[in-house]
């Protein structure tokens, strides 16, 4: 019989197929299965693209407690008002502030209007990073300096939805709906007292201010911080249990004289 010349054909060309691929090194890899060859594939030429900022991105910012740099804005549930007592922060920060300077009499004074969660907080947002001397005029008389100010535009403001005028302007409100109570403005001696003598002092300067919506902050024994909440549009004080729960847990805490 004759060889159908079509099928011959094709079989030489297979046979020559498979001579120009066989490699004999090759062979001796077939064992080479998933990952173990990673090092051989020839390396990639295009970075993978960045991942795109979602609306998840509030949920995941919430658990983790904070939120990274282009973080969408406005997208919070209330404010802190932290109010710092100068002689014990400027002892935890090694008195390198403007606040700080010997002579000053510093007690309480605006640390920052810090945008929350429930639980975790947004910082350092999208917007302007520095803002302009216009804006920064507004932040004279409630920050103790202007360094603190912008600081405090730079990591919480710009989570606010707010430019940096209206933010300052919000700061200043916030201030004015807090009395500071009696035992400390401008006391002329150190004192000692427990936090909760600290948080009734402030709900009895504040009709409005009840527990579960302030906590105090205490390092080294000594107040530190006294930390209020209050609602989106300042217009009032609100509970915020993560903060609270946060709170100084010490039994009693110095509260040194401003010098």
């Amino acid at each position: 019989m004759f060889a159908n010349p079509v099928s011959a054909a094709l079989r030489a060309g297979a046979i020559c197929v498979a001579v120009l691929f066989f490699n004999p090194a090759q062979a001796k890899d077939d064992d080479c299965i998933l990952d173990r060859c990673a090092d051989r594939l020839p390396p990639k030429t295009q970075p993978a693209p960045a991942p795109q900022v979602q609306p998840e991105a509030k949920t995941e910012a919430r658990e983790s407690g904070g939120f990274r740099s282009g973080a969408p804005s406005s997208n919070f549930d209330f404010y802190v008002l932290a109010l710092s007592w100068s002689p014990g922060f400027c002892d935890s920060v090694g008195g390198a502030r403007d606040q700080c300077e010997p002579g000053r009499g510093h007690g309480f004074v605006v640390h920052g209007l810090w945008p929350q969660y429930e639980h975790g907080f947004p910082s350092d947002c999208d917007g302007p990073r520095s803002p302009s001397r216009i804006a920064l005029e507004r932040a004279n008389g409630v920050f103790p300096d202007e360094r603190l100010a912008l600081y405090e535009w730079r990591k919480h403001g710009t989570c606010s939805g707010k430019s940096p005028s209206d933010y300052f302007a919000d700061v200043s409100r916030a201030w004015e709906a807090v009395t500071i109570p009696a035992p400390f403005v401008r006391p002329t001696r150190d004192q000692t007292f427990t936090p909760i003598d600290i948080e009734r002092a402030f709900y009895n300067a504040n009709p409005r201010l009840r527990p579960g919506m302030m906590a105090v902050a205490c390092r080294r024994d000594m107040l530190e911080e006294v930390r209020i909440c209050l609602s989106k549009d300042l217009r009032e004080f609100r509970v915020c249990p993560e903060v609270v729960r946060h709170g100084c847990r010490q039994r009693e805490i110095s509260v040194p004289a401003p010098l």
